[in-house]
């Protein structure tokens, strides 16, 4: 069996040559300023949603369980994990997306911006549009 570890990155921030940012800036991007500073060095674990694709910097002391897709046999964002409890939402991954979208330009049809496709939780299977019907 293996373990949900394997989908996991690493990100590490390197300020011990340099004077590291203010801690205004480290408080507007909602980072510990103590970790910011000079000569400071940050690292973690890092994990991309598979179904936006968005990179999610692990938080170490975080006390609730992450959000993860059984399907996908991956982790999750807490955004899509919201978007799955949602009335009339189907099951699909930033690559289903991808090729939808792909099989769409294709064919010379739009299937739209893939922000619109993720803010409303729906896949569009293209054999059930029409050029002039294709508005998602």
């Amino acid at each position: 069996m293996s373990s949900k570890r394997r989908h996991e990155g690493y990100l590490m921030v390197d300020h011990r040559a340099s004077p590291g940012i203010p801690a205004h800036l480290a408080i507007a991007a909602g980072r510990d300023p103590g970790q910011s500073g000079e000569g400071k060095l940050y690292e973690s674990a890092l994990i991309q949603c598979e179904h936006c694709r968005t990179s999610v910097v692990l938080n170490a002391d975080r006390q609730r369980p992450r959000a993860y897709c059984q399907p996908c046999d991956h982790y999750i964002c807490d955004a899509c994990d919201a978007r799955r409890t949602l009335p009339g939402y189907i099951h699909a991954s930033a690559q289903q997306f991808s090729d939808a979208q792909l099989d769409y330009a294709m064919k010379g049809m739009t299937l739209g911006s893939p922000l619109d496709l993720l803010a409303t939780p729906r896949i569009v299977v293209p054999s059930t549009f029409t050029k002039e019907t294709d508005h998602v």
